[in-house]
């Protein structure tokens, strides 16, 4: 980043800043989204109900790979940040080669354990009999894919450290491509089914890794692939993998909330409340990734002004951000309130997985809008280091106040003769309006210091202790 452009951070018009820093990361992160849900779209349609039930049960295992990858990639990519900014070159190109080598030995013992253990590891997160022939066709070929994964998504974090964002979107948007041109040649044209959008999944992340190579095989770059980066260095790896620990934990409570997720839908609604449940995340993911856009185009902004102590500035620019994010998160309520069934008609045609998906539909987005609210507040404590109560209010909407109501109101609901199942629809609404609560008394309590801070000076440039 130019001074020019350091500078505009404390002196542009927030709004007009926003614009500017979000909209790559929206695009972005919503073509990041569309990767997994063309999959579903297109399973839903092709190959059914069951099916979509058996790529829901897959999709924790694949985010559990994922937060492998992130655990390297994350790391490494703040790593090599920290190396250009201090004109290490040398270093920086053998933390490239670091990720290259950790990568494929991640993704190997990830695949070999996979593998080795798949219908165990299928059954527990909420595989039926039916279902898991579906999901073991998926992550079959997933799993044989997984140190390619592990590669794309590492080199995308490292076009971001080296300050070519737009190259990182450029090969999302080839893989999403890509996936949306295969998808329906292996699963209808060939009649491959499932195991067909797993393919397809594969070739285009091939088809994107090729893409990178290419500019990493550029000896122009800062840094590219060269001898003498190849061989795993000790503190390299260690400080890669501290730093990607964060990531990597929040990622595993993720997915081990879906798994108790999947499991008290299986025992209380079978194999399709299930497919219901993915069909109403998918839907709801590709606005959550809008909002994380809007993140990655506030936190610039917030963390300059925090660090100029301009924070009126800093304040402006979390208000403005939290209103976009509730407005994209209102327009989630309002389809899947006001048109439900118009929503689960693009992931399937199965009559009875569209009427039993209305009602969960309804309950399931019946407070969305405070969601958009919470995620950004829980990135405004991040982007002025207050990594800790970002990470608490994380853990609040997906560990603490979810798993107590995941295995509370079922019971409840069955001891006062209502069907248990929606005690585990409710459950998700009363966690985001917890979790919502928290986070705007946690935001209350910090806006007070600032705008004590502020006022000490008169001009908002006093020292501010977090």
């Amino acid at each position: 980043m130019s001074q020019n452009n350091i500078t505009e951070l404390g002196t542009e018009p927030i709004r007009n800043l926003l614009v500017k820093y979000a909209l790559p990361g929206i695009i972005a992160m919503t073509a990041s989204s569309l990767y997994n849900i063309v999959d579903s779209i297109f399973i839903g349609h092709g190959c059914g109900a069951m099916a979509l039930s058996g790529l829901t049960i897959a999709k924790p295992f694949m985010d559990i790979c994922a937060a492998f990858g992130s655990l390297v990639g994350v790391g490494a990519s703040s790593l090599v940040a920290i190396k250009l900014g201090e004109k290490d070159y040398r270093s920086a190109g053998k933390v490239l080669g670091n990720v290259i080598v950790l990568n494929v030995l991640l993704g190997f013992l990830v695949a070999v354990v996979g593998l080795v253990w798949l219908d165990p590891i299928l059954y527990a997160f909420g595989a039926s009999e039916v279902t898991v022939t579906y999901a073991r066709d998926y992550m079959e070929i997933i799993l044989f894919g997984n140190i390619l994964t592990h590669i794309y998504y590492g080199l995308n974090n490292m076009l971001r450290a080296m300050g070519h964002p737009r190259s990182a979107m450029a090969s999302t948007i080839v893989a999403v491509f890509a996936n949306v041109v295969l998808d329906p040649i292996f699963i209808f044209g060939l009649d491959m089914g499932v195991r067909g959008a797993a393919l397809a999944t594969m070739l285009s992340q091939t088809i994107a890794v090729v893409w990178q190579f290419t500019i990493f095989l550029n000896p122009k770059e800062i840094i590219h692939f060269h001898r003498g980066i190849w061989r795993l260095e000790k503190d390299i790896t260690f400080r890669a993998l501290s730093i990607g620990m964060a990531p990597f934990l929040m990622n595993l409570a993720s997915c081990f909330v879906v798994i108790i997720i999947n499991n008290q839908l299986k025992h209380y609604g079978g194999d399709m409340a299930i497919a219901t449940y993915g069909v109403i995340n998918r839907f709801t993911f590709v606005f959550a990734m809008i909002v994380m856009g809007l993140n990655q185009g506030m936190q610039p902004i917030v963390g300059y002004n925090y660090g100029a102590k301009q924070y009126d500035r800093m304040l402006r620019a979390f208000k403005l951000t939290a209103i976009c994010a509730t407005c994209v998160m209102g327009a989630v309520f309002l389809l899947g309130e006001i048109v439900p069934e118009w929503m689960v008609r693009m992931f399937t045609h199965d009559t009875e997985l569209i009427a039993q998906s209305i009602v969960p539909m309804r309950i399931v987005v019946a407070v969305m809008w405070l969601v958009g609210f919470q995620m950004v507040t829980g990135n405004f404590f991040t982007s002025v280091g207050m990594s800790g109560k970002s990470i608490f209010l994380s853990l609040t909407r997906q560990v603490i106040y979810l798993i107590p109501l995941l295995l509370f109101l079922p019971q409840l609901f069955e001891n006062l003769g209502t069907s248990p199942i929606l005690g585990v629809w409710w459950s998700l609404p009363l966690s985001d309006t917890l979790s919502a609560i928290t986070a705007a008394i946690m935001l209350i309590i910090e806006v007070e210091k600032f705008r004590k801070h502020g006022m000490s000076t008169g001009d908002g440039h006093s020292e501010l202790t977090a």
